[in-house]
């Protein structure tokens, strides 16, 4: 059987989202060096704090300056630090019920081992050097043997107070396309073929392969060639610059039915003005030298195909 292709795939994004008055006072606090948490009505303190009563759906505003000092309620221990964790050494993931506040906050514990952590155990903490705003100003939990914190009543009011935060959201895995689509890719790549698989029910052909048929869910594995040329089935005009693809817009990316296959691939159109791109319109792949896959599709000068002959690959 030939090897199957696979390669690391990141996605990464940065999320960002305004602050409501009290997770704005939440994290100004932290800032601070102030842990703040919010009374329910029926007396229960939160931490971290929350907007609305989680049982009754009641609006909170009561902040509450709790303890730096808390106590461990479970922890797990982590033996191998991942990119972007609190700290780049062993250390364990805690929930920790700060003084004064019914509720745990999940963090990272700095400790030797795991030998050294347990249920019930004191912990403070342990501030960033450099502090924003953020949950991270919490640099993590170390033990600690004092005394609980006095708490006290805070109005969460503070200069420059933080409105936004931005999370960088990023997801590392491993991707394999699978023996169909490692068959259409390294037939690409060598010899500039597009090939797909025919399904042995219903005798459609898919380009780029699947391994199964969708409709019938049956596998398929004979190859059919198809193309080069297609037909433009449906499209779309692109007017933002993306941050890694070195095309002037506007441009136009499309679905293209190679000629033989029963499934539109993706694609882009080059070689004729965005504004006279049309569904019907006949095209030809592009390739660059030592490109791996067409660059763009570009028009072949043949008529337009008729409607009927791709309305069913919409």
């Amino acid at each position: 059987m030939p090897e199957v292709l696979k390669a690391p795939l990141v996605v990464e994004f940065p999320f960002t989202r305004s602050l409501g008055p009290v997770q704005s006072a939440f994290l100004t606090g932290l800032r601070e060096r102030v842990v703040l948490g919010v009374k329910t009505h029926d007396g229960r303190t939160l931490v971290p704090p929350v907007e609305y009563d989680p049982v009754t759906a009641e609006e909170l505003t009561e902040l509450v300056h709790v303890g730096v000092t808390g106590t461990v309620t479970t922890w797990a221990w982590n033996p191998a630090p991942r990119r972007g964790q609190p700290l780049d050494t062993p250390f364990a993931w805690a929930l920790v019920k700060l003084d004064n506040a019914d509720t745990a906050l999940l963090h990272a514990l700095d400790a030797p081992g795991p030998e050294a952590v347990r249920t019930g155990m004191r912990v403070r903490v342990r501030w960033a050097e450099e502090r924003v705003g953020a949950i991270t100003d919490i640099a993590c939990f170390e033990p600690y043997d004092g005394d609980e914190a006095q708490v006290r009543v805070h109005a969460g009011e503070f200069d420059d107070p933080v409105s936004g935060i931005i999370a960088q959201a990023r997801l590392d895995y491993t991707y394999s396309p699978g023996r169909a689509q490692t068959a259409y890719i390294k037939a690409l790549e060598t010899e500039r073929r597009a090939v797909g698989e025919r399904c042995p029910s219903c005798r459609k052909v898919y380009v780029p392969p699947r391994g199964a048929c969708p409709t019938c869910g049956v596998a398929t594995a004979e190859q059919v060639e198809v193309g080069p040329r297609g037909t433009v089935t449906t499209f779309c005009i692109v007017n933002i610059k993306a941050k890694n693809l070195d095309i002037e817009v506007p441009y136009v990316y499309a679905h293209i039915a190679l000629d033989g296959a029963d499934l539109a691939l993706h694609g882009r159109i080059g070689g004729i003005p965005y504004d006279q791109v049309r569904m019907g319109l006949r095209v030809e792949p592009v390739w660059t030298e030592g490109g791996r896959y067409p660059d763009h599709y570009r028009p072949t000068g043949e008529p337009d195909a008729e409607y009927d002959t791709y309305k069913e690959l919409l």
